[in-house]
């Protein structure tokens, strides 16, 4: 199993005036599924972009490691797989350009094989030569799986991650991430009840609005 964790120290974020959370002190390893909970603007989204290196937190660090080496910030993208509602692909190009854009823009191989496999397993090897502004909403949901899962990642990074899908589109995710959890980190930020099922632990947001710490 490869050993990766994130851990929180002290984490804050500020917009504005407005305090979103504050000192977060949090570890998560591989092996396990970890939801990220909270009613609806309650910061889910900004702490799943600040432990993906999107966007940075207002006070205290979040620390990458790979079998107990720290991982620079520069370096995530290597070992992070995102799936998130404001993920953007180009849909001017096929399923199948696009992963081989972003495999270029990576520096990694294009795995044929692996790829195709992941276009199997989310019900789009037979549109992969489509162009994604033919695809529904439910299709490109799928797609950011394939995108996300692509270059083998250490840690899964899941904001909202069943949004458009239907209960065969949901059944897939929910197979693939405890399949990928055996081996590395997943993580899923939802609200969704069915989504932190499947978590083994769960970080409420709303426990760090008010300086209380990790009661």
């Amino acid at each position: 199993m490869t050993d990766y964790s994130v851990t929180l120290v002290e984490l804050t974020k500020i917009f504005g005036r407005r305090l979103v959370f504050e000192k977060i002190n949090y570890k998560f390893a591989s092996g396990s599924i970890y939801g990220l909970a909270g009613s609806n603007g309650s910061g889910k989204s900004t702490l799943s972009k600040i432990i993906a290196g999107v966007i940075s937190a207002t006070r205290g660090n979040v620390v990458h490691k790979l079998n107990g080496k720290q991982i620079i910030k520069e370096k995530l993208h290597d070992h992070v797989g995102f799936v998130s509602p404001y993920l953007v692909l180009y849909d001017e190009f096929t399923a199948e350009e696009n992963l081989k854009h972003f495999a270029k823009i990576r520096g990694i191989h294009y795995d044929a094989e692996h790829n195709n496999l992941l276009l199997k397993t989310f019900g789009l090897y037979k549109r992969r030569k489509d162009l994604l502004k033919g695809y529904s909403s439910g299709m490109l949901q799928r797609m950011k799986f394939v995108f996300a899962l692509q270059h083998h990642p250490q840690l899964l990074l899941l904001d909202e991650p069943t949004s458009n899908l239907d209960n065969e589109g949901k059944e897939t995710v929910y197979e693939v991430i405890k399949k990928y959890q055996k081996e590395n980190l997943v993580i899923i930020a939802s609200n969704e009840d069915n989504d932190l099922a499947i978590c083994n632990n769960i970080l409420s947001i709303e426990n760090f609005k008010n300086k209380k710490g990790n009661e």
